[in-house]
């Protein structure tokens, strides 16, 4: 059995039921997808995502990534995404896992390396695609086996996590992955912008608000946002805005007039019209469908 084939095999066996789910070691989830899948919109925390069988797509903005067993995807930042999967069936699965990434990690270990990464690059898109290589193949297998010997992970799941994340550092991309744990990179400076619109996402802002909480221009914050997310700062708010309402909308059962209350629109019939033009339909009928299919609301 070859390497590739291995880590399927043990997420084949970790994960049984169709669905995407987590694993008795926190970070770590995994996915058996039966079918292609229709697109689903999901608040994407940092993490990295491999395809051991089956294929995959995430689409960020206008930009499109495609990833298979033979590379992986790393997402660095918190970024409201659109996931399919392509390639799938009951005979051959779709097999992934994800495994969410611990940026006070990535900081200890760019401390401990030669760390050659300037502040003042311009950062690149949060999402991130590279070859599977076999160090990090390998270090992935043994971080499931470990699923197999629970009295162990407590102790030897923080070392292979950490390992993967030196691998991670060590890899094509290195550089951009690096930024994160800059303070004064221009991609932290983003993130701080990201994480004040996710805190206040329900009230009005102005863009010299968000570059002030970022300590940038506006005009060096719109260019530099739109490189990392592939939005605007006020796109990037309407995404979240959305995605909170049909979280609500399913989760609590509120009407649609209340949940676009709760997240800051004043008008109902913009929030149906932008609501429709991101899920494809609106907002109660887009409910009674992930209602009926609850698998095409749930996020891969």
């Amino acid at each position: 059995m070859d390497r590739l084939s291995e880590l399927a095999s043990l997420i084949d066996r970790y994960a049984p039921m169709e669905g995407a789910g987590p694993t008795a070691l926190p970070r770590l989830h995994l996915a058996r997808v039966t079918n292609p899948t229709e697109p689903m919109h999901a608040l994407q925390q940092p993490a990295l995502c491999i395809a051991a069988q089956g294929r995959k797509r995430m689409i960020l903005g206008e930009r499109i990534y495609g990833y298979e067993p033979s590379n992986y995807l790393l997402v660095s930042a918190d970024l409201p995404v659109v996931g399919c999967v392509m390639e799938a069936s009951p005979e051959r699965p779709y097999l992934g896992m994800r495994l969410d990434l611990d940026p006070a990690a990535l900081a200890s270990l760019i401390l401990d390396m030669d760390g050659d990464t300037k502040p003042g690059e311009a950062p690149g898109s949060a999402i991130i695609m590279s070859a599977l290589d076999d160090a990090l193949l390998d270090a992935a297998i043994r971080l499931l086996r470990l699923l197999e010997r629970p009295e162990d992970a407590p102790i030897l799941a923080p070392l292979i996590e950490r390992e993967i994340h030196y691998r991670l550092l060590r890899g094509e991309e290195a550089a951009r992955l690096r930024q994160i744990a800059l303070a004064d990179s221009k991609f932290n400076q983003v993130n701080r912008a990201i994480c004040w619109i996710k805190q206040n996402y329900a009230r009005p802002f102005r863009i010299e608000t968000v570059a002030a909480e970022a300590r940038m221009s506006p005009s060096s914050l719109h260019e530099h946002f739109k490189a990392v997310t592939a939005m605007s700062p006020l796109q990037y708010q309407k995404q979240i805005r959305l995605q909170e309402a049909r979280r609500l909308i399913m989760a609590q059962a509120v009407d649609a007039a209340t949940a676009a209350h709760l997240v800051g629109y004043d008008s109902p019939s913009q929030f149906s019209r932008e609501y429709s033009r991101l899920f494809g339909a609106p907002p109660m009928r887009d409910a009674e469908r992930l209602r009926a299919s609850p698998e095409a609301g749930v996020a891969v």
